[in-house]
């Protein structure tokens, strides 16, 4: 078996942590080094139900795509809700290691699994990375459909090849307008609005449309919106970065287990749609 430096170092490899944004906190939160490593478990959210899901399976390493630790902090006391699952790896051995921005912007990214689940065919990043002379790394993706449809057929697919969530699929825009050209951006994508004008794009699927910017771009153009859950349009990442390690552990007969977690961390658990329809200034 390899030791956990080996592993961490195959995964940084995939996933520089120089190339994260710098307000980002990747790499190892905790583990030991020289500790050997044969299970390894995916998951979008380091919270404490995948902790003890990755416990109860045995792993001795966790692999998140969303940091524990996002900004600083004092504490790691077990009284806290992230120190909770601290305490929880720690004890039993298991390691975390998170990549977040620099596998947003890795090639294959966070996108590139989102297209991929949707069925797309990548075309190029929606904001290439600078540094990147084959113009293949960076934010989002610019993807084409093998077969234009309507957007309310579109957002039917992505409601049934991403995962299930209380939010479901949110549209705007004509359902009855043809798509063929799409951008993607897994998780928040509500900056990039310019960039999807300038690429040609006639919908745009991501996470957390705010009402402002959604709003803008209706006035701006015909663009159709697909906002999926934020934990949905990165799940898919998950399948990726298990492959993309598997292929590794194949190569160096490291015979790695990995798994992949399927308790749905997204926030949100239920859904109620509206039933009647409000009149502006109609009395009550």
């Amino acid at each position: 078996m390899p030791a956990l430096s080996d592993v961490i170092a195959a995964l940084d490899a995939l996933w520089p942590a120089e190339r994260a944004e710098e307000w980002d906190a990747v790499g190892t939160v905790c583990g030991d080094p020289d500790a050997a490593v044969q299970r390894v478990l995916f998951a979008v959210d380091p919270v404490q139900e995948v902790a003890e899901e990755a416990v109860k399976l045995g792993a001795d390493l966790l692999v998140t795509h969303h940091p524990l630790y996002l900004r600083g902090t004092t504490t790691v006391a077990a009284s806290t809700f992230k120190g909770r699952v601290v305490h929880t790896l720690i004890k039993n051995d298991v390691a975390l290691h998170v990549a977040h921005t620099n596998a947003d912007r890795a090639d294959p990214g966070v996108s590139d699994a989102l297209a991929g689940a949707l069925g797309l065919r990548t075309t190029g990043p929606l904001v290439p990375d600078p540094d990147d002379p084959a113009g293949r790394r960076g934010l989002g993706r610019v993807c084409e459909l093998e077969t234009p449809m309507t957007l309310r057929d579109f957002a039917e697919l992505a409601a049934a090849r991403l995962p299930a969530t209380a939010q479901g699929i949110r549209v705007a825009g004509d359902p009855g307008i043809t798509v063929s050209r799409v951008a993607v951006c897994g998780g928040s994508g509500d900056s990039l609005f310019d960039r999807v004008r300038a690429a040609g794009a006639d919908v745009y699927v991501t996470a957390d449309l705010r009402h402002h910017p959604a709003s803008e771009a209706q006035q701006q153009s015909p663009l159709g919106l697909v906002d999926a859950a934020h934990w949905a349009t990165e799940w898919p990442w998950v399948e990726q970065a298990a492959a993309q390690l598997d292929e590794i552990s194949d190569r160096h007969g490291w015979n790695l287990r990995t798994h992949i977690s399927r308790t749905v961390t997204d926030p949100w658990s239920a859904h109620a749609a509206s039933h009647t329809t409000v009149t502006p200034g109609a009395p009550n």
